[in-house]
């Protein structure tokens, strides 16, 4: 958009001039840390002889802390109100503005830090009533390795395993101070405890999760006919017993980078 003020910007310094400036318009939906490098020339319609009063193009970084590029002293007030001149007819006059967008981006900075955890965290639950549950079960919100993380258990399998596997997934929710921690590198694993036997089922994997509500399991994780085998020992009672280990190896957190003023 353009911003023009009549009586100069600087009324001590300005104000024998008109000041005209190009501005970003709304930035709402822009990151925090927004660049836009643009070529602009802003120009002034002559009414009578039909051409342009126009300042050379220019090349402007645009930031948050600096959203708008112009000229001070683009034309003189008594220059501008002289209707000889052509450039305000009937108390009118037209500026415009060409804008070449170069580049648009922000920047971030990443930090990464490696953890070293030899003791895994452990959480392990009892599902009663397994016969019951409805689509899936899911755990409460616990904490791990300074991160959140949640498990959910369909009992009759989801996607291309439904009906003939119980599916497990991680789930992560993010750090706990609310750092946004982009991409977190753990260890983990799930497990189905054997109640009868030394015989746990479980599945090991190492990577990474990638922001908040991303998960890792698996839809195959065990065959429904085993886990309801009475003979197997992975139910008793109606109840399963269900494990998780994390151990979080690394952690890349992302943030702005400092713009300088």
């Amino acid at each position: 958009k353009l911003i023009i003020c009549p009586n100069g910007e600087d009324k001590a310094k300005d104000s024998d001039y008109i000041s005209i400036y190009l501005a970003m318009g709304d930035t709402s939906s822009m990151p925090a840390n927004w660049e836009v490098n643009a070529v602009f020339s802003i120009f002034l319609y002559n009414q009578i002889h039909d051409n342009y009063l126009y300042s050379l193009g220019i090349t402007r970084r645009f930031l948050g802390v600096k959203p708008q590029w112009g000229f001070s002293k683009f034309i003189s007030k008594k220059f501008l109100t002289d209707p000889s001149n052509g450039y305000l007819v009937d108390d009118n006059c037209v500026f415009g503005a060409e804008v070449s967008v170069v580049k648009k981006e922000a920047f971030a900075i990443e930090c990464l830090s490696l953890k070293n955890f030899e003791i895994p965290y452990k959480r392990d639950w009892k599902i009663p009533n397994f016969s019951k549950l409805g689509e899936f079960w899911k755990s409460e919100e616990f904490s791990a390795g300074g991160h959140k993380w949640a498990v959910k258990l369909y009992p009759k399998g989801t996607g291309d395993a439904s009906g003939r596997h119980v599916s497990v997934y991680l789930y992560y929710y993010g750090s706990n101070t609310g750092t946004p921690s982009e991409r977190v590198h753990t260890r983990r694993t799930i497990r189905i405890k054997n109640q009868l036997y030394d015989l746990h089922h479980k599945y090991t994997n190492t990577a990474w999760y990638v922001g908040s509500s991303d998960n890792w399991g698996r839809d195959a994780f065990m065959e429904i006919a085993t886990i309801t085998d009475p003979k197997k020992g992975f139910i008793v009672n109606d109840s399963c017993l269900l494990e998780v280990e994390i151990s979080v190896k690394a952690v890349v957190q992302v943030s702005p980078l400092p713009i300088k003023k």
